[in-house]
């Protein structure tokens, strides 16, 4: 199931979507998402033991918020080798590469992170 056309719209007009990783979270935590080619992906900037991108791990599911609209959906790991990193990481520079996200945008699109990328799908 595709995500839906205004979803893709908040992708590339607002820094943020926001997520909770797994069942338990009672908060969303604002993260950057991108899209390629109709596929959504996000990363984890701290790589941290405890965070959403772990409970996705080891949970599977978790939640999208833009605006008022919540998306149930599905994280999977991209192995660290698949070629659509290239894509992603594009996709980062070109949607975040400016301004003070200039920094950050850099940071994430280096093959450090690329084991630690999620992709989405509606549940």
């Amino acid at each position: 199931m595709k995500f839906p056309k205004d979803f893709y719209a908040h992708l590339g007009k607002i820094n943020y979507t926001e997520i909770k990783g797994g069942l338990k979270r009672d908060t969303f935590l604002e993260i950057w998402v991108v899209h390629v080619e109709e596929r959504v992906f996000a990363r984890s900037w701290n790589k941290s033991e405890r965070s959403w991108f772990t409970a996705f791990l080891y949970e599977g599911v978790g939640e999208l918020k833009y605006g008022s609209n919540i998306l149930k959906v599905r994280g999977e790991k991209v192995s660290g080798d698949d070629l659509v990193h290239q894509k992603i990481d594009q996709a980062y520079m070109k949607r975040y590469g400016v301004g003070e996200n200039l920094y950050y945008a850099q940071g994430i699109s280096q093959p450090q992170y690329h084991d630690y990328t999620l992709e989405f799908f509606i549940e």
